[in-house]
């Protein structure tokens, strides 16, 4: 089973923020932010802080994607 934040980039375009500026305000490192953008897997203490600036919860940013639907595309 995959990971897919593509629930996280649609909320910055709709909070009109940018990908530095999540960075910073949630105290993220570089890496952790390219391994979002990759859709790889990051510490639950990361997706905490992303939550905390978004004020939203985990399943608003990130969605678990089956096996058989990721070997689809």
């Amino acid at each position: 089973m995959a990971i897919r934040y593509n629930k996280l980039w649609k909320r910055l375009i709709d909070e009109n923020m940018m990908k530095v500026d999540l960075r910073d305000r949630a105290g993220i490192t570089t890496n952790a932010l390219a391994k979002l953008g990759k859709n790889e897997h990051v510490s639950t203490a990361t997706l905490e802080k992303v939550c905390n600036v978004l004020h939203c919860n985990i399943e608003d940013i990130m969605e678990f994607v089956p096996d058989e639907e990721r070997e689809e595309k």
